[in-house]
């Protein structure tokens, strides 16, 4: 089952090949960005330090230290080229008295991350803010561990468009943004297998387009599944090469197993075969994802115990995020 997975995954490579884009890759790679800091300055040294801090063999890029720009609230002119956030660092006490109106009047999310040794847990918003929105992160220390289960993804959110070159010159944020292109990659992913699954259940139109909708829909997830192994290879600081990406066949090859599961299934409950075909769609493109994340962390392919468990919690989510999406469609729609 595997060979034949990974023998029509080179099949489809073959084909699709010239269609992707890795210059998009390349440019998305070397997008300017700059996130503001200020507030106390230990404080702000200490973020400095975590996010300069290379991973194993990594090197910290020469034009690194320049995306982390120190400012001072004085009332002096701030320069907002480029800039993604501001991060103002302080206690809970500091809160209060900081001038942190004038930032939301820059027009950019502002981040307070508050300090509080007291603090068991790290705690926040569920979302990110949005420009000229001030929100409260507060965090035992400014460690790597409590920053990295809110904040720093929350602050790779509103780094759109630039995701790719934060990673290649902040190390340390590497597995974030990875995972942040994993999830739209399968959010894409979903999408596609959902509007394909949804003509395989209309009858007449399903019967004439059903297998060309398949087709279809299998080469552009397979499609975005190799953009998104593409993205993340240029994220770990390495050229988006599509020669390079043979030796990972086996992580997309899999995907066509589930998909093929999920055509199946759809063809026996329609209602529920589009979120299962949904939900296939999107685990598989997660564990692409992830599998090429574990890849470049570690040189080696996951272990097919590990991808079964990271596909099963996808799909799982994937299941539960599409069932809610038609049960508020069917609850809109009903009288």
């Amino acid at each position: 089952m595997m060979k034949s997975s990974v023998f029509g995954a080179a099949q489809t490579f073959n084909r699709l090949r010239s269609t992707l884009n890795t210059g998009a890759v390349h440019a998305g790679a070397r997008q300017p960005f700059k996130f503001l800091l200020c507030g106390d300055p230990g404080q702000v040294a200490a973020f400095r330090s975590v996010l300069l801090t290379g991973t194993g063999a990594d090197t910290i890029p020469l034009d690194a230290a320049a995306a982390l720009e120190t400012i001072v609230l004085n009332g002096s002119p701030i320069d907002l080229t480029d800039a993604r956030a501001v991060l103002f660092f302080g206690t809970p006490a500091d809160r209060a008295g900081a001038p942190l109106e004038s930032l939301g009047a820059l027009k950019l999310p502002v981040f307070a991350v508050l300090v509080d040794p007291g603090a068991s847990l790290t705690s926040g918003p569920e979302r990110a803010p949005v420009a000229g929105t001030i929100e409260d992160y507060v965090v035992p220390a400014i460690e790597f561990e409590p920053l990295r289960t809110r904040l720093l993804p929350h602050l790779i959110d509103v780094c759109k468009g630039v995701e790719i070159a934060v990673g290649r010159r902040l190390p340390m944020l590497r597995t974030t943004v990875a995972a942040k292109l994993t999830r739209d990659a399968a959010l894409n992913a979903l999408k596609v297998s959902g509007a394909s699954a949804l003509i395989d259940n209309v009858p007449l139109v399903g019967a004439i387009l059903g297998a060309f909708v398949s087709a279809g829909d299998m080469m552009a997830i397979t499609g975005i599944q190799m953009m998104l192994m593409l993205q993340i290879r240029a994220t770990f600081g390495k050229d988006p090469d599509v020669a390079q990406m043979w030796e990972l066949l086996p992580i997309v090859g899999g995907g066509f197993g589930w998909r093929a599961l999920a055509r199946e299934l759809s063809g026996f409950i329609p209602v529920g075969g589009i979120l299962i075909k949904s939900a296939i769609a999107y685990a598989g493109t997660v564990v692409v994802g992830e599998g090429a994340t574990f890849y470049e962390l570690h040189g080696r392919h996951m272990a097919s115990v590990d991808a079964a468990k990271v596909y099963e919690d996808a799909r799982a989510s994937a299941q539960s995020f599409a069932r809610d999406m038609l049960n508020r469609f069917r609850g809109n729609g009903s009288p």
